[in-house]
C-alpha cells in the first residue's frame, strides 16, 4: 500500500478495476473542504485512460512491475514467441497483447517486457529500431523538390514515408513512438 500523497508519475496501482499506471497526478487543496489527489490513470490491459480522484492520504495498493529484456524468437499460430535472456525460459504472447510493437520487432531483436506477478502485460520498445526496406518505388525524374518523400515498405510490413533516395535493400532507422523515418543506417 502507498499513500496518495506519496505517488509519482509512472507508478503502477492494482485497483479493483484493474492494473493502472499513473500518467500524471495533482494534489489539490481547496480553500474549503478536504484535500484530494486527482490522477490520470492508464489501464495497462486495455490502454484506456481515465481520470480518478482520491482523498488525500488515502492508501491505495501499489503494483510492482518487473521489466526484463527478452529476445523475440519467431511468430506462429500460437502468437509471438519470446525468450528471457537471463533464464532462457520461453513463452508465447498473442498478437493483441503485443500491440503496435508487431510493426517494429524482427527475429532476434531485443525488447523489454513488463511483467506483473510473472505474467507479461506489455512490450516496451527502444526509441528507434533499424529495419530493412523490402519495397520502394524508384524516384521519378523531376521529383527533386526539397524534402520530397515516398512510401516504402519495411520487412515487418510497416509502410513509412522516406526520402526519394531510399531504395529496396537499404536499412533505415525508424522512430517507434511516431512510426516515422529518422535516417539511413
Amino acid at each position: 500500500m502507498v499513500s496518495t500523497n506519496d505517488v509519482k508519475s509512472g507508478m503502477a496501482l492494482d485497483l479493483p478495476d484493474g492494473l493502472f499506471q499513473i500518467i500524471e497526478h495533482q494534489h489539490v487543496k481547496p480553500g474549503k473542504g478536504r484535500a484530494f489527489v486527482r490522477m490520470k490513470l492508464k489501464n495497462l490491459n486495455t490502454g484506456a485512460v481515465i481520470d480518478r480522484t482520491f482523498r488525500a492520504d488515502e492508501n491505495v495498493p501499489q503494483a510492482i512491475i518487473d521489466r526484463r529484456d527478452h529476445q523475440f524468437l519467431y511468430r506462429d499460430h500460437f502468437g509471438y514467441h519470446f525468450m528471457n535472456l537471463e533464464t532462457y525460459a520461453q513463452f508465447a504472447l498473442p498478437e493483441e497483447d503485443v500491440g503496435e510493437a508487431v510493426n517494429y520487432i524482427t527475429e532476434g531483436s531485443t525488447v523489454m517486457l513488463s511483467l506483473y506477478e510473472d505474467v507479461p502485460i506489455g512490450v516496451e520498445l527502444p526509441a528507434s529500431v533499424l529495419l530493412q526496406v523490402t519495397g520502394a518505388e524508384p524516384a521519378v525524374r523531376g521529383d527533386r523538390v526539397s524534402g520530397a518523400t515516398k512510401p516504402v515498405t519495411l520487412e515487418t510490413g510497416l509502410v513509412v514515408n522516406a526520402p526519394l533516395f531510399i531504395t529496396a535493400g537499404d536499412r533505415i532507422k525508424v522512430d517507434t513512438r511516431t512510426g516515422t523515418y529518422i535516417s539511413r543506417a
